[in-house]
């Protein structure tokens, strides 16, 4: 069946205040017009308090004139942590709310405790060793139960394998408990600043060069030409760039420069040839989202981003930073991991970035397991796009890292059996939410699995169709990953808001495939029973 609706168009993200619902209506943004005054008009389905107010962040147009608009919310000048809301509406009328926050009750002002012993509660649960003067501000926490004020506590640092952390930790105001936490740096596995620096250029001309790299062969890249030289600056994607790192951790290293054009060796003997894996990884994954969903770059809006490479020493991961706009690559051990700059890796960082400027799913909780989920899944999607004879395609996440991988089946993670990893469930449970987001993601990438492929074991595994289901039916799925990489990408940049968890991923899912394919259809049944299959009804 042929898709019901695409969307077409973003409108450029949008600082306009819907300030107690009295907010500026710029003229060249309709679409936000009509949806602050739904808000305004619909106040108790989006469970608005009076002194509510909304920021709009981004807005979708399907073809047929269907709208998307994304607000976060405040409450008397304090972010409502959990309170974010797309509003859903068609020719003026109405649709529906995607939201997490069920109430308009809002705590009282009133605190107990202040921010600064609101720190030390905080600088306990992180240890020694942050890096700068911890910040407090308040906030209204709403991601779960009733909301209460609370402050959110962030702290920088590094952790003992040289990641750095940028935590944020939410207290309450009344009683000092420790409510949640999350790390804005989003890893590649399980367990920066702001860029600046590098050689100027002042070439205005984008050159073909070719990438020699250690995991997907000999590449075209684009550069820049420099007037006698070359550098690793991608003028055609948003002028994203690579730099070197040279084993710190921290600054935006050097970009790349070079004579002749041609980058690295296909060994890890020349620094250049990693920056060529990355440099192509972040230009394919461009590509990916634009062509596959018209989406112009990390945050539609057309600009690069930074990517470093060599970061720290022997560094065992990769990592996605929302405060620098970057991904950062570690260079591996040397005798048990190569440098983490293979396709799906740099897939799975730049779709944090993507998720970040969508509905920023944050990064605890089930919530985080899903974020988590969506890089792997894109970060695949990414390497069948390439369809690179070098990397054949796969749903095991980081196997090329290995040095020693004779049989191709050591992966980080598996999408089609989790628990291959040793860690990660197969199917839901009520504490999913409370396992490391690296592992809870199992279930998301599962389901995504069935979705796209079914219950077919992959060549290389000894497991059967029964094994890849949790409630026996061994027909789940199987829309094809053309159809399932559309609904869940749908999903998450029209309907999933930052405190989605797997029933609500399912429900966003679901009203993606109506969307797309009608409801009822063969891939809205696929989706349905996909999910099912992994426990999430």
């Amino acid at each position: 069946m042929q898709s019901r609706l695409l969307s077409v168009a973003i409108v450029a993200v949008l600082a306009v205040p819907a300030t107690a619902l009295a907010a500026a209506r710029p003229a060249h943004a309709p679409a936000v017009d009509r949806a602050i005054g739904l808000i305004d008009s619909h106040g108790p389905a989006l469970h608005r308090a009076d002194a509510d107010a909304f920021l709009v962040r981004d807005v979708i147009v399907d073809r047929d004139g269907t709208e998307h608009a994304r607000f976060d919310r405040t409450w008397r000048g304090l972010p409502v942590i959990g309170g974010d809301v797309v509003v859903h509406s068609r020719n003026g009328q109405f649709k529906g709310a995607s939201q997490t926050l069920k109430t308009s009750i809002r705590p009282s002002l009133a605190s107990r405790i202040s921010s600064d012993q609101a720190i030390v509660e905080a600088g306990a649960a992180f240890g020694t060793g942050f890096d700068g003067v911890p910040s407090a501000r308040k906030v209204i926490y709403a991601r779960s139960g009733s909301p209460v004020l609370a402050y959110e506590v962030l702290m920088r640092g590094f952790k003992a394998d040289q990641t750095p952390t940028e935590m944020h930790y939410f207290v309450d105001a009344r009683s000092g408990r420790i409510l949640d936490r999350y790390d804005s740096v989003h890893t590649a596995k399980p367990g920066a600043k702001k860029p600046g620096g590098g050689t100027t250029c002042s070439g205005t001309t984008s050159a073909n060069g070719t990438g020699r790299t250690l995991f997907s062969g000999n590449v075209a890249i684009s550069t820049q030409d420099c007037g006698g030289s070359f550098q690793m600056k991608d003028l055609t994607r948003g002028g994203g760039y690579t730099t070197d790192l040279n084993q710190r951790t921290n600054g935006s290293g050097t970009i790349f420069s070079d004579a002749d054009n041609t980058w690295g060796n296909n060994t890890t003997s020349d620094r250049a040839t990693a920056g060529a894996d990355a440099h192509f990884g972040v230009a394919t994954t461009w590509d990916y989202f634009k062509n596959v969903h018209g989406r112009n770059g990390i945050a539609n809006d057309g600009k690069g981003a930074l990517s470093r490479v060599h970061y720290g020493r022997n560094y065992v991961n990769a990592f996605w930073s929302d405060s620098c706009f970057c991904m950062t690559f570690g260079d591996g051990n040397g005798s048990t991991y190569y440098p983490l700059v293979n396709l799906d890796v740099a897939g799975h960082e730049m779709s944090h970035g993507v998720t970040s400027r969508s509905a920023n799913l944050t990064y605890s909780g089930e919530s985080g397991g899903l974020n988590e989920a969506t890089s792997d899944i894109f970060g695949t999607m990414v390497e069948y796009y390439a369809n690179n004879a070098n990397d054949t395609p796969d749903y095991m996440i980081g196997e090329e890292i290995y040095v020693n991988n004779p049989s191709g089946t050591k992966a980080l993670r598996y999408m089609f059996k989790p628990s291959l990893d040793g860690a990660s469930p197969d199917c839901y449970s009520s504490g999913v939410g409370s396992l490391d987001v690296h592992y809870s993601s199992g279930i998301g990438n599962h389901a995504f699995y069935l979705m796209a492929e079914g219950a077919t074991t992959p060549a290389g595994f000894s497991v059967t169709p029964a094994q890849l289901v949790c409630n026996g039916n061994t027909a789940a799925g199987g829309i094809g990953r053309d159809a399932a990489q559309k609904v869940w990408y749908r999903a998450l940049t029209v309907y999933m808001t930052s405190s989605t968890n797997y029933a609500g991923a399912r429900t966003a899912t679901l009203n993606a495939a109506r969307d797309l394919y009608g409801s009822g259809s063969a891939q809205y049944n696929g989706v349905a029973s996909a999910w099912s299959a992994v426990g999430v009804n």
